[in-house]
């Protein structure tokens, strides 16, 4: 499967590497860094404004790099999409204000997650296939059924993402790791006459040995969050980043939970959706430790938050998402070495579980 990404791809080097969309995190600088150096750039914004600027960002970026790929060029005679993507939240953005920003920009990939309902992706890839053809739509999910009823759209996907409960930010409230949920997923698929849709793995991924076994267990590329946290042209606190780096057991120092989602008040997510967040200290420990009332969290960190805006913007009491392979991030680094640090290392651990005499990756 990974042959049809490179080829659908073809600014891409194995193994695909892609960052995750992260909404308020992911921008332009970390999408076209990534794309770059041969891996995926995906960024999301709010608002169809703020995502139209990013895009126009990106393809300053992209056009002024130094990128030695001739994959990369933009000259509008040559390519069709630009080299990165962009994700949605279905409960959250609009169809009818996104497509004008879709249509006008021509992302290579337009990323889909967090439907109301699992049939809402078939309508959206639907529609954006007719404004942007050329746009490739990939849909986020969590467990194998959903893989299963999304793939039997009527207008399917062209990648799923398999999302395991190790992941952080937000992510299906009922999972597995990937472990059992990519081949289960992949066996499945393949029964249903669905094997050709290819699957790009998430969640827990931070390092070279974690992509390895993800293609080993049937994925055709990785999807990196918190690793990418990491890298230097993402939109982050430098406070957030440093509980990032400084945090270690990401089995104890993070937690999956809907308070997450509560502590400006109520959740606004679908229902069957929570995240995972460091749960040290501050808002969690409130709640899960001191049995505090949600409203006296959101009160106190409501106070923070006015607090952060009339000093550095920090605010100690919000949610730092991160997944439980937060423990392995150690350091600030460049987008591209992160993308050929990762594929370099996975490419080593590979070759090193051939048989002899078999062919290396």
């Amino acid at each position: 499967m990974a042959s049809k990404l490179l080829a659908d791809y073809p600014w891409v080097s194995a193994p695909i590497i892609v960052n995750a969309p992260m909404t308020g995190f992911a921008g332009a600088a970390l999408a076209a860094a990534v794309s770059t150096a041969g891996g995926i750039g995906l960024l999301a914004s709010d608002t169809m404004d703020q995502l139209s600027a990013e895009l126009d960002r990106a393809k300053t970026s992209l056009l002024s790099s130094d990128s030695p790929n001739p994959s990369l060029n933009l000259n509008p005679n040559s390519r069709t999409t630009l080299p990165v993507g962009v994700g949605f939240l279905l409960f959250y953005h609009k169809l009818d204000t996104a497509l004008p920003v879709l249509a006008a920009h021509k992302p290579a990939i337009v990323w889909l997650f967090a439907a109301p309902q699992l049939a809402d992706y078939g309508v959206w890839a639907a529609v954006i296939r007719a404004a942007t053809p050329n746009s490739k739509i990939w849909v986020q999910v969590g467990s194998v059924t959903a893989a299963l009823e999304v793939a039997r759209a009527n207008a399917p996907p062209d990648v799923l993402v398999l999302q395991g409960a190790d992941a952080g930010g937000h992510g299906f409230a009922r999972g597995a790791g990937i472990v059992s949920l990519l081949p289960e997923a992949t066996d499945a698929l393949r029964a249903s006459g669905l094997g050709h849709v290819p699957i790009v793995a998430s969640g827990g991924i931070v390092d070279g040995r974690g992509v390895a076994a993800a293609l080993a267990l049937g994925a055709a590329g990785v999807v990196m969050g918190t690793r990418f946290l990491a890298a230097a042209e993402t939109k982050v606190h430098p406070r957030y980043r440093e509980a990032v780096l400084n945090t270690k057991d990401g089995a104890l120092s993070t937690a999956r939970s809907g308070m997450f989602d509560e502590l400006r008040g109520p959740s606004i997510w679908p229902t069957g959706y929570d995240g995972r967040a460091l749960a040290v200290g501050g808002s969690y420990a409130d709640w899960s430790e001191g049995g505090m009332d949600i409203e006296r969290i959101r009160e106190l960190h409501g106070k923070a938050a006015a607090d952060a805006l009339a000093g550095d913007g920090w605010n100690p009491r919000a949610a730092v998402w991160a997944g439980t392979g937060v423990g392995i991030v150690t350091q600030t680094q460049p987008a591209a070495d992160i993308v050929a640090e990762v594929r370099s290392a996975a490419q080593r651990v590979v070759r090193g579980l051939v048989l002899p005499g078999a062919p290396t990756y």
